[in-house]
This record gives structure tokens, sequence and C-alpha cells, in this order.
């Protein structure tokens, strides 16, 4: 059988599975197992493909007809233009979490200077990696719950090479740093923020994803709420609390911290905000 037959009927039946892009979830199931990229596949859309890669491919696509994540079955997604290891023990990196960064680098524009930053429950790592290969001066404070978590943002930051400049915690959001570090210039962070009603009616991927990594069990404003709250601690006079979030919205109070922009997308939907700790605020 040739890729060209191979992917019509791979991507017939992803589509009855109800997967949104079902061609290009097929291609990429596809060039994983070949281990060639995309373009490959047009140029040798008609190469006969051997049993063992055939078979190979249908154990992968059968599992991407049960809903499992893409990224998951090749254990990699992309996040800012580089390619990361995941695996179920994290979130899978999404393009709204891009934001983030995005108002990162709008607000310290200078690449070379010293910076310190955290990440707040770094999952696999995409936001602190992405910080230190951008800030190439900078150092990162990486935090998150768990250690096998910590795990697979320690294999992107080598992947990388830019382990030597992130510290990696353990501990539960502002509890995983060290009460006499220094403090920071900005603090980012991507919190559960799904809300337990919500939950239901996410696609049959995000039941692969790490629950706690997704929802607060509550309103979604709580881990939001507790990181507006504190971060003033935590951060220079003048530092900024930069968060993603959600259908949730954004905290009514916070303490210590104003919040200075929303992060919205191009649809105008509220992604995120921007707090700046306020002059009065004590560490």
């Amino acid at each position: 059988m040739t890729p060209r037959r191979l992917l019509l009927r791979a991507a017939g039946q992803l589509e009855t599975r109800g997967c949104s892009t079902p061609r290009l979830d097929a291609e990429l199931l596809l060039c994983h197992v070949l281990a060639r990229p995309r373009s490959w596949l047009i140029a040798h859309a008609d190469d006969a493909l051997s049993d063992k890669q055939i078979d190979a491919f249908h154990t992968l696509l059968a599992r991407r007809e049960g809903r499992e994540p893409l990224a998951y079955i090749t254990a990699e997604k992309e996040f800012w233009s580089r390619d990361f290891c995941v695996t179920p023990d994290v979130l899978i990196p999404r393009p709204e979490t891009e934001h983030l960064i995005e108002a990162v680098l709008a607000h310290f524009p200078e690449r070379q200077a010293p910076w310190r930053f955290c990440d707040i429950g770094t999952g696999s790592g995409c936001l602190a990696v992405t910080l230190a290969c951008e800030y190439p001066q900078a150092t990162v404070t990486a935090t998150d719950l768990l250690a096998a978590t910590l795990g697979v943002a320690r294999s992107n930051a080598e992947r990388h090479g830019v382990t030597e400049r992130i510290d990696f915690s353990q501990g539960d959001l502002f509890a995983a740093l060290n009460a006499g570090c220094p403090p920071f210039d900005a603090i980012v962070s991507n919190p559960p923020y799904v809300g337990a009603d919500e939950m239901d009616g996410l696609e049959p991927e995000l039941a692969f994803e790490p629950r706690e990594a997704l929802t607060d069990e509550a309103d979604g404003l709580r881990h939001l709420g507790q990181l507006v709250n504190e971060a003033s601690a935590w951060l220079k006079p003048g530092g900024l609390l930069i968060v993603e979030t959600g259908l949730c919205g954004l905290p009514p109070r916070s303490v210590g911290m104003a919040l200075e922009e929303p992060i919205r997308d191009l649809a105008g939907r509220l992604r995120g905000g921007v707090y700046r700790r306020e002059p009065t605020s004590l560490a």
C-alpha cells in the first residue's frame, strides 16, 4: 500500500470518530512512523510501504481513533516554534499559552538583560524553557507540584540547552519557592482555570490529560486568586504577574497587584491578564 491510499482511508476513519483535523492527524502519525517530514509524503505519495510500517501506523491510528491526543501518541508538541516532549504527566502545550510569551516580550524588550523570571506550575516546561531561550542572560525558576511533571520539564530544558539557567522546585504554587530567594522581574503561570461545571462539556481528548492541571474543581478562580493575591511578595517593585485564564475570567479583587491590561486573542476572547505590583505593596 502507498502513503496516498493509506492516508485517504485513515483520514476517513478519523473523520467518522469526530477528530477535527483528520487528514493532518493521519499525516503526522505516518510521518512519526516513518521518521520523515510532511514534505516527504508529497514527493513519495505513491511509494510502497512495508507491512511493518503499515502495522505500526495502524497501531497508532487506533489510539487516535479512541481520541487519545496526537501529542501523547507522538510524545511531542510544538510551542513557540520549538518541539517539546510531552507525556500524560503534563498538560499539552497550546497556542493560547503563547499569549503569555508575547506579553513578556512586549514588557521586557531587552533580550540580553539578566532578568529573573518564575513559571508557577510549569508542566512540560514550555513557558520556562521558552523564556530561557528567548532571554539568553535570564535565569528562570520553574515550579510544579509533582516530581514526574518536573522530570518532563527538566528533559525539555536539556533538549534546548538551558538547564543551567533554570532552577526546578517542587511544591504547590508559591510554597515551592524559598523564602529568601531574590524577587522576580516577572512571574508567569498557566494554572488550572477550568470550572468543574465545564469539564463534562470538553472535547474527549481532554479526558487523557491530567485533570489536576485543567480544573481547580471549583469555579476556576481558586488558583488564579491565590496567584494574584500572593504574587506581590515575590516580585520586585513594579514587577509583573502574567496569567492565563478562560471562561472563568480574572479574580475580581487583588492584593498588592493592579490589573494593567487584559490579554485577548484575535477574536477578542479573554485569555489572561497582566498585573503589576503596586508601589505601596510590601514584599
